[in-house]
């Protein structure tokens, strides 16, 4: 939970300095979210604690890509930070609002506008680079990008159900459009986290390398410039806006984003999958014996918790489109 948050009237009196995520500050200090610029491309980095987004943060976020998309770049990559990428909404901030069936509603539809601002970015191309680990809706939120390219051994948790949750963030689209409709459907209700070695194999991702975070930084660095001097560039995004407007005339966003909220109000407001008492045990570290048989009750954020290894998918059928 934020301290500011947490600490509520005292905070007030706390001073604060708001940095423009496009300054360069005056010696070190800590930034949410920050730009860089080189030749053609831009880097947005955002570093939210332990990965959750709550509704201010996704709009703050959607905010400061959209001027980055005005700024001289071509491509623009999407950094998250060297711990966890993205974990999606807030479940700490949910808990404690004295309404939280509202206050998931506000963050999964804060969430849905950053990712609808990322999808619908035809006019630069548009880069994932997973420094770290990415869970819930912040698969999703990389999967928006025209390339993911992922960290050698992060893990990649694309599912919500543990959590009483169907999911939202355009999911239903993205996920299908890079994996297929079935294994889609294999992966989500199974609810096993995903390696980078498997999670390249099937396609979820386009490529992974760096043993570090820094190796993996500047191979990003090296590819996002390869890319932006291809002679073929414009073509492109020619080409990434005929699929967008081939994906729209075969179904809307808008009807993506209606069909999932639709089970997401029944989940928040009507807990028909047990949502409010699932959240309160993962917030407060409660074991819940009641959970699927398929998940082992953990903390999904830690980086403590057990890795399936490659070996451990060697029994999964791949199976389907």
């Amino acid at each position: 939970l934020p301290a500011t948050l947490a600490l509520g009237e005292a905070a007030r009196a706390i001073p604060t300095d708001e940095l423009d995520p496009f300054d360069t500050p005056e010696g070190a200090t800590f930034r949410e979210i920050w730009y860089e610029e080189e030749p053609g491309v831009g880097y947005l980095h955002f570093d939210f604690y332990n990965g959750a987004m709550d509704a201010g943060q996704c709009y703050r976020l959607r905010e400061a890509f959209i001027r980055a998309r005005q700024r001289p770049v071509k491509a623009i990559v999407l950094m998250g930070s060297h711990d966890v990428w993205s974990n999606g909404i807030h479940l700490n901030v949910i808990e404690q609002a004295d309404n939280p069936a509202d206050e998931s509603w506000a963050n999964i539809l804060a969430i849905d506008d950053l990712i609808l601002e990322i999808i619908q970015s035809t006019d630069h191309y548009i880069i994932s680079a997973l420094q770290g680990n990415a869970g819930a809706g912040g698969v999703p939120l990389a999967l928006a990008a025209d390339k993911v390219l992922a960290r050698n051994g992060i893990v990649l948790n694309p599912h919500t159900r543990t959590m009483g949750l169907y999911g939202s963030e355009y999911w239903t689209y993205l996920l299908p459009k890079r994996i297929g409709t079935d294994k889609a459907r294999q992966f989500t209700e199974q609810c096993l986290p995903w390696g980078t070695a498997v999670a390249k194999e099937i396609g979820l991702i386009d490529d992974c390398f760096g043993e570090t975070a820094g190796a993996f930084r500047e191979q990003v660095k090296d590819t996002a410039r390869e890319i932006v001097r291809l002679p073929y560039f414009d073509k492109l995004l020619m080409a990434k806006r005929f699929q967008r407007r081939k994906d729209e005339a075969f179904k809307p966003l808008a009807r993506y984003r209606e069909e999932e909220l639709e089970q997401m109000r029944k989940n928040f407001y009507e807990n028909d999958q047990d949502y409010d008492h699932k959240r309160f045990c993962f917030v407060h570290k409660i074991n819940d014996p009641n959970k699927g048989q398929l998940v082992e009750d953990r903390d999904w954020y830690s980086s403590r918790r057990r890795i399936y290894r490659r070996r451990k998918w060697e029994a999964v059928d791949y199976g389907g489109e």
